[in-house]
């Protein structure tokens, strides 16, 4: 969930680009029309003039003339002038109304028209009920409507959703009614049939399919709108297939968990447009939060308010809910109306991990981030004899697979004096996940290297996890050897005579008697008890976590059931992600090596949150380093 204050800015930024879009000269007409006529953004004001539009144009072919050309150079003027949208919420008055813009749409109508004229994939984050689908398909109504030989493509979770004649959600019926609402002499000769809207006049398209991996695979088209993109199945593969289809993919919907691709876009490089409620001139009256028990007013709002059947003056009687999110009383309202704060947190709060079962408690998580992460002291390789696999040094590289928060000394070892463990977590080597591990110090739980590789065969990280451990003063190493990459690691493991390594053991009968089997297999109940160890080491701070794409993979594991719990890409039955990509692998490796420190139980020193960072060895480089500036500072004392 967005911070208070981003939103406020987030908000403040709507209000700044609206007013130099209504007065600048982008949209000629329609900055005219905001300043120079009365009631122009009114109700009764707009339908007046319109009307007197019509009357105008009535017998008039030069005047009719004009306005034509003034809609085709101004998107927003035609918009407010001619389109109209429907709500079937405002009975018992008229559920057909003149589309009459706020700020916010004005703003985000600009910015997908902007995505479209300069080619680029967009992605628009949003609450629900803002109009960001009668937003988009009005826009690709404009071009449809002015440009010529423009193709659009409307892509939905399934083929009812994207055209039902007799569902006012399906994306074709919302094209329809703009199309039956426009007055004759300004309407295009258009052949509609399913899926399909052809205008005659200029051979421009407007074309409908389900989301799925084949998705317009093979054609192409000027921008492509995949409405509610977290509802869809095949995320991952529609991304795939339509990569080459087009240049401006704008990916639109609320979020449904992080679970899915359209969440995965949404933490990339990719341009997004954020639509939150509190942006709504509607829904923000009253807008408040609190700190403490102090509540902040960001308006001067007064009236009377229901929330839940009862009215009350705003704001002295009002019942204000002091949990420091951004709140107004619709959105009271509203929560009061919710079966699950769940649904509000997918529905309104843009939360794609407040709408799953999030396992790690993101408070946690966040603390850890502000007081525990920090980059790496250093990044690189550890090189080492291809035959003994004897480590012969750290070597150092921008973007190395291994990262350390500990410093060698200056013959580029490790301290001898540190007992360490190690987790590792094996990937198939081809791409689509990392090869992990994970080394600490057995006595204080601090974080002292991360190694992720997503290219490294299940054999050969075998050959290079022992010679880290070796490089790690040996260290003890927990692995998962489940599945036939675990095997094929194992099997190296014991071939190249690496034995200081964790055995499966019965770990709830009283003997725990130890099997000749290496490794832990991470079956469904393991994998839950490996990772509610880690849960509990995060929470009591006998774990140091270091690493900021560690704290992003434990923020992405969801719970489905009493007993599953599972990284969200996993959760997404078809994710060809490439290398880099996020899939939980790092918080297995860690998990894995605190159930080294806990097998070997050598933990002396409850960590905490403190900062606890090793010092640079005496005899390395910083270590001399600190020394002389510690006597110099002696020096100066009195």
């Amino acid at each position: 969930m967005l911070p208070v204050q981003t939103l406020l800015d987030i908000k403040q930024e709507y209000e700044e680009k609206a007013a130099e879009i209504q007065s600048g000269d982008r949209y000629p007409f329609y900055s005219f029309c905001c300043k120079n006529v009365p009631g122009f953004k009114t109700l009764r004001g707009n339908l007046a003039f319109r009307l007197k539009i019509l009357e105008l144009a009535a017998n008039d072919i030069d005047f009719k003339s004009d306005i034509y050309a003034m809609c085709s150079r101004d998107m927003l003027f035609y918009i407010n002038t001619f389109c109209f949208t429907y709500d079937p919420r405002l009975l018992p008055l008229p559920t057909e109304v003149p589309f009459i813009t706020y700020n916010f749409q004005d703003v985000a109508l600009d910015d997908i028209k902007l995505a479209i004229d300069a080619p680029h994939d967009e992605l628009t984050e949003k609450s629900r009920g803002v109009g960001a689908s009668w937003m988009y398909l009005t826009v690709f109504g404009w071009f449809f409507h002015f440009r010529d030989y423009v193709t659009f493509r409307l892509l939905s979770e399934n083929e009812r959703k994207v055209d039902d004649s007799i569902d006012p959600d399906a994306l074709f019926w919302k094209l329809r009614f703009w199309l039956k609402h426009l007055v004759a002499w300004l309407k295009p000769d258009c052949r509609v049939i399913q899926l399909n809207i052809l205008n005659n006049d200029n051979f421009s398209t407007l074309t409908g399919c389900a989301t799925t991996s084949d998705a317009a695979r093979g054609g192409r088209c000027t921008a492509m709108l995949p409405d509610e993109f977290a509802a869809v199945p095949d995320g991952h593969g529609m991304l795939e297939s339509t990569q080459h289809v087009t240049k401006c993919r704008l990916f639109n919907s609320t979020h449904k968990g992080s679970a899915t691709a359209f969440y995965k876009l949404s933490i990339g490089s990719i341009k997004k447009l954020i639509i939150h409620w509190s942006v709504h001139p509607v829904f923000n009256l009253g807008l408040y939060y609190s700190v403490g028990n102090d509540v902040v007013h960001l308006d001067n709002y007064h009236g009377e308010v229901t929330v839940t059947r009862e009215k009350y003056n705003y704001p002295s009687e009002y019942p204000y809910r002091k949990d420091g999110k951004l709140r107004s009383p619709w959105y009271d309202n509203e929560c009061d109306r919710a079966v699950h704060p769940m649904a509000i947190a997918q529905e309104l709060d843009m939360d794609p991990f407040s709408s799953d079962s999030q396992y790690f408690d993101a408070e946690i998580i966040d603390h850890i981030e502000k007081t525990n992460v920090c980059n790496p002291y250093d990044e690189g390789e550890v090189e080492y004899d291809e035959d003994t696999l004897d480590p012969m040094g750290f070597v150092h590289g921008v973007n190395g697979s291994l990262k350390l928060w500990i410093y060698p000394d200056f013959m580029n070892k490790i301290d001898r004096n540190l007992e360490i463990g190690a987790g590792a977590d094996i990937s198939a080597g081809t791409g689509a996940s990392n090869s992990t591990m994970t080394f600490v110090n057995l006595r204080t739980g601090e974080k002292l290297a991360e190694y992720a590789n997503p290219w490294v065969r299940p054999e050969q990280f075998a050959k290079i996890a022992i010679a880290l451990c070796r490089f790690f003063n040996d260290a003890f190493l927990v692995f998962d050897a489940s599945g036939p990459t675990g095997r094929v690691f194992s099997d190296e493991l014991m071939r190249v005579g690496y034995r200081n390594i964790y055995y499966r053991r019965d770990e709830v009968g009283l003997k725990k008697k130890v099997s000749d089997k290496p490794g832990v297999f991470l079956n469904t109940k393991e994998k839950a008890s490996v990772l509610g160890l880690v849960r509990r080491c995060l929470k009591d701070g006998t774990f140091i976590q270091r690493s900021h794409d560690a704290n992003q993979e434990y923020l992405e594991y969801i719970q489905k059931s009493s007993e599953e719990i599972t990284h969200s890409s996993a959760a997404n039955s078809v994710d060809p992600s490439g290398a880099g990509q996020s899939h939980g692998d790092r918080v297995i490796s860690d998990a894995l090596a605190m159930k080294c420190c806990q097998f070997l139980g050598k933990l002396v020193k409850k960590g905490g949150n403190q900062d606890n960072r090793s010092d640079p060895p005496p005899r390395s480089f910083l270590g001399m380093k600190r020394a002389e500036k510690l006597k110099e500072r002696k020096s100066k004392e009195w």
